[in-house]
């Protein structure tokens, strides 16, 4: 299950507060090896947390060509037009270099606390849906966005600087009905091993298919993201990457056997790796070994 897309790769930090430098040095050494792409998580009620648009801002004023995005962004908590303006700003500031990862939402209690809503599930993709026709239309050149949706509403509201870029909206889904408007109407779907296990793959892949072409879109023009957390050179289980506490471990041959396995019989293009821990060296070896041998190793098969 090959979708043919060019091969991406990435690390995600956590924007906790106490972890500040160390997130930093994490995000200037994926930048100095080359990697594509930087995620960070958008948990506006956890206490130890930065807010990451703050936070992203300021690494995208510290980097030069590393691409960053919410790994996801928390919708309930923001308004799709105040997204659509934080997006294309940053994009423009960091002559586009900014992603949209997005998400229908979750910890609905946490975000009830801090003054969002508490959606059903139906709720939550309807949400989403007009969310992503909002964002896209102040994206584009109209003078004004007009929605009056059930969930958010925007009469003459002017957008604008636009983006620097197409960016990209990349969703972070799960359930049946969200993987299928993820193929109807975004970019890129986004979930993280986990949350889901290798097994699911497959036919949650079937549904996002399903999606785009119902759209008469083809399925291949979905980016297929993986958030990957775990640390190389640790001991793993015969076979493969392996199971650990927070995460995978394996050496790095394990790990590129694996990673290509996910590209070649997955259908996966992007891995962004969670390392599980905050030393640069993870990321050297992430971009260094496991990358070069992924792309070498895909090739070959």
């Amino acid at each position: 299950m090959d979708y043919g897309r060019p091969l991406e790769f990435g690390i995600s930090i956590v924007p906790e507060a106490g972890l500040l430098a160390q997130s930093r040095a994490l995000v200037q050494a994926a930048d100095a090896n080359g990697l594509d792409l930087v995620g960070i998580q958008d948990h506006p009620y956890q206490r130890r947390f930065l807010d990451t648009w703050m936070l992203m801002a300021s690494l995208l004023a510290e980097t030069e060509h590393v691409r960053i995005f919410p790994d996801v962004a928390n919708l309930p908590l923001r308004l799709p037009t105040m997204i659509a303006k934080e997006a294309a700003t940053l994009d423009v500031l960091s002559s586009g270099r900014f992603e949209l990862g997005l998400g229908a939402g979750a910890f609905w209690d946490a975000i009830e606390a801090m003054g969002g809503p508490h959606r059903a599930p139906a709720e939550a993709i309807g949400a989403l849906e007009e969310a992503i026709a909002i964002i896209r239309e102040a994206w584009s050149d109209v003078r004004s966005v007009q929605h009056d949706g059930r969930f958010y509403r925007a009469h003459g509201y002017h957008p604008g600087p636009p983006p620097a870029h197409p960016i990209k909206i990349w969703i972070g889904a799960y359930k049946p009905k969200v993987l299928h408007l993820t193929g109807r109407l975004a970019d890129g779907w986004l979930p993280s091993l986990g949350r889901l296990s290798v097994d699911d793959l497959a036919a949650m892949h079937a549904l996002v298919d399903e999606g785009a072409r119902a759209a008469g879109r083809d399925p291949s023009a979905v980016r297929r993201l993986l958030n990957v957390s775990g640390s190389i050179g640790e001991a793993s289980t015969a076979g493969g990457v392996g199971s650990l506490d927070g995460g995978l471990g394996g050496s790095v041959d394990e790990w590129v056997e694996r990673v290509s396995g996910w590209v070649v019989e997955s259908g996966f293009d992007t891995f962004i790796m969670w390392p599980g821990a905050t030393e640069t060296s993870q990321v050297d070896v992430w971009a260094r070994r496991v990358v070069p041998g992924v792309r070498d190793a895909v090739g070959s098969r």
